[in-house]
């Protein structure tokens, strides 16, 4: 999502991310310019003044002009966000804008955007309500937590700053709801420091651990990208967390093996991608395009009809790396979003049965942002533009790809057993769809929003804040 139109159809939650739905960002690699709103030179940075900004970005950009009410009195709203929010309610009563439009630092989501940097414990964490607890279930390289011996499938038991005010995650989500572990765990600053007590793989334990500044590794050293026999057959096995610019070499790294190898089977491990930059999206299916033409599309991105200038078509462009997969196994939830979608639709119409989307339904973020910047107020509003269609015209996954995928399998995030184990439950299934075994197909309804179902069919969610940092939207669960 950078400034310049950071071609991510995150996410992020487009967001596709997260406070709202794990949005991501579908943002643009380049974004246009413009002024939008009115400012007044010696207090453009006031709240009004900030506010009239926003609604100008709207009024000139946004991709459902006729929902935007007329002339609303900014007055009324203590914030910009607020305002915001009322200016796209609209659209999001009809389902086309579930909170993708949001004000964020300019500063903090280039230093995401380019590096993965953030600060935090460096885990993805999922809680349940009933009874109320907190799982790991993502840590990772480089971060204070993996750092500690905290990885997937530990629970926190405990949160406190110290061991004598130590406090019961069950008594915290029973008294503030799953909140409260977000307060419980404070603010996402380096030195932040809490001591948790864990049970998990490795024992009841108490940890003390804190908070610090890291870069997040989008293609994971341990378990990212890896080649699995599943019974004598060879299947790729690719996990991205995230669409961030420092994943695109490891997305080439990862390809060349694969092809390389001669893998023609793939299972590409989606399931807790919020989403993130368009480009690296669009790298990533010229690099699962080795069979297609030059002239097949993969995605074409539209704005509303004044701003038609800046639509786009892309397709296909064979990379050294490229293969050629023959059947494809996504693995998704509900926090499968924008930037994750675009490349599971872009490859819908290709292949048929011969590609499955494991898990459970995923988001539905067929829409993407442009960033507007005022830089004087480090504010960058990401505002939706554009939507993105396949080369069958189609952007209709509002409600997730689940009726937009000919197969699906249905099947839960095991946190007993690591990411990429051939036991885990949705690798799994995915390994079984493309051994050509039957499975049970995703329903409807079945899931509320972000919910991921363990093994155990207990509902979890991935835990996201009410006011999610550009990191946390983009990967949702971050902590």
């Amino acid at each position: 999502m950078i400034a310049k139109a950071a071609r991510s159809i995150a996410l992020v939650s487009v967001l596709f991310v997260s406070a709202c739905g794990g949005d991501g960002s579908g943002t643009l690699a380049t974004a246009p310019t413009t002024g939008g709103g009115t400012t007044t030179p010696t207090d453009q940075c006031s709240l009004r003044n900030r506010q009239l900004w926003a609604q100008g970005v709207l009024n000139e950009w946004y991709l459902f002009p006729e929902t935007l009410p007329t002339n609303l009195d900014p007055a009324p709203y203590t914030t910009v966000d607020s305002y915001i929010d009322a200016l796209t309610a609209n659209a999001r009563a009809q389902r086309r804008d579930r909170y993708f439009t949001y004000l964020t630092s300019i500063a903090a989501e280039d230093a995401f955007y380019n590096s993965g940097s953030s600060a935090g414990f460096g885990i993805r964490l999922t809680t349940q309500t009933n009874p109320g607890r907190a799982f790991i279930a993502e840590a990772f390289e480089g971060a204070p937590a993996l750092a500690a011996g905290i990885d997937r499938g530990d629970e926190i038991i405990s949160i406190g700053t110290s061991t004598a005010n130590l406090r019961a995650v069950s008594d915290i989500i029973a008294s503030e709801g799953t909140a409260g572990v977000t307060n419980a765990l404070g603010p996402n600053t380096a030195g932040t420091a809490r001591v948790l007590r864990m049970n998990g793989p490795s024992g009841d334990r108490t940890v003390t651990v804190s908070k610090a500044d890291y870069s997040l590794g989008p293609v994971s050293s341990r378990y990212g990208a890896k080649v699995i026999n599943d019974g004598g057959r060879q299947v790729a096995y690719l996990n991205l967390r995230t669409f961030i610019s420092t994943a695109d070499n490891q997305l080439r790294t990862a390809f060349a093996q694969f092809k390389a190898a001669g893998i023609t089977d793939f299972v590409i491990d989606l399931r807790y991608n919020g989403g993130g930059l368009i480009s690296t999206a669009e790298l990533m299916g010229d690099l699962m395009g080795g069979n297609r033409f030059s002239s097949d599309v993969f995605d074409v991105i539209t704005y509303r009809p004044e701003k038609s200038s800046n639509n786009t078509t892309k397709r296909f462009a064979v990379q050294t790396q490229s293969v050629s997969p023959v059947r494809i196994a996504f693995i998704g939830t509900t926090s499968t979003a924008s930037a994750s979608e675009l490349v599971i639709n872009g490859l819908v119409p290709f292949y048929g049965s011969r590609l499955a989307l494991v898990g459970t339904n995923t988001y539905g973020k067929p829409v993407g942002q442009v960033a507007i910047d005022k830089s004087a107020c480090d504010d960058r509003l990401r505002v939706i533009a554009f939507s993105v269609k396949n080369s069958a015209n189609s952007d209709a996954y509002y409600d997730g790809l689940r009726t937009a995928v000919t197969t699906t399998c249905s099947a839960g995030d095991d946190l007993t057993k690591p990411l990429g184990d051939a036991t885990e439950a949705s690798t799994r299934a995915a390994l079984d769809f493309l051994a050509g075994r039957s499975c049970t197909p995703i329903t409807a309804g079945g899931q509320t929003s972000q919910a991921l179902r363990a093994a155990n069919d207990i509902p979890r969610e991935l835990l996201t804040p009410a006011t999610p940092d550009t990191a946390q939207r983009e990967v949702p669960g971050l902590f």
